[in-house]
């Protein structure tokens, strides 16, 4: 594990400690809370990158090369 110093607002604060409490939080909940928000944000800033670089394919053409690529990674595994 690694530790974190972060600043962020009184506001937030309040608000991310109510919400924790109002939905059972527990004392290592905060830490679960901020990991899961991180986790979530690079997955959607990751996903809008992925749009947004083939944002010029038709469905057609997105959903081949998905296949393609899934197709690929199943028949090099070990």
């Amino acid at each position: 594990m690694t530790q974190w110093n972060i600043v962020i607002s009184k506001d937030t604060d309040r608000t991310v400690r109510s919400y924790l409490a109002r939905t059972g939080g527990k004392k290592d909940n905060l830490s679960r809370f901020v990991d899961r928000a991180v986790r979530q944000a690079i997955f959607w800033e990751t996903v809008e990158m992925v749009w947004d670089r083939n944002k010029h394919l038709s469905d057609e053409d997105a959903q081949t090369l998905a296949d393609e690529a899934v197709a690929h990674v199943r028949a090099n595994r070990s």
